[in-house]
């Protein structure tokens, strides 16, 4: 499963944002999420596995795209391994 939640301020900047893949069969801690990048507590971090590292932030499209190609490989691995 894919979550995006995005929060916008009346001029359409995003404010805080929360991008995770989650999948029970591949990480169980931390309710199945497997990676995440979010803006909660006022930082920037991604999730891991359990991980949690700070990531610098240049803008929301960055870590976005960041975030659909590191997926985008997991997916590739997931689909191999089923195979």
């Amino acid at each position: 499963m894919l979550r995006r939640e995005i929060w916008v301020d009346r001029c359409g900047r995003v404010v805080r944002y929360n991008l995770a893949y989650i999948n029970h069969l591949i990480y169980a801690g931390e309710d199945g999420r497997v990676l995440a990048y979010d803006s909660a507590h006022g930082q920037h971090h991604r999730h891991y596995r359990g991980k949690v590292t700070t990531v610098g932030f240049e803008s929301f499209e960055q870590i976005e795209a960041r975030f659909q190609r590191e997926w985008n490989r997991l997916a590739k691995e997931v689909g191999r391994a089923q195979d």
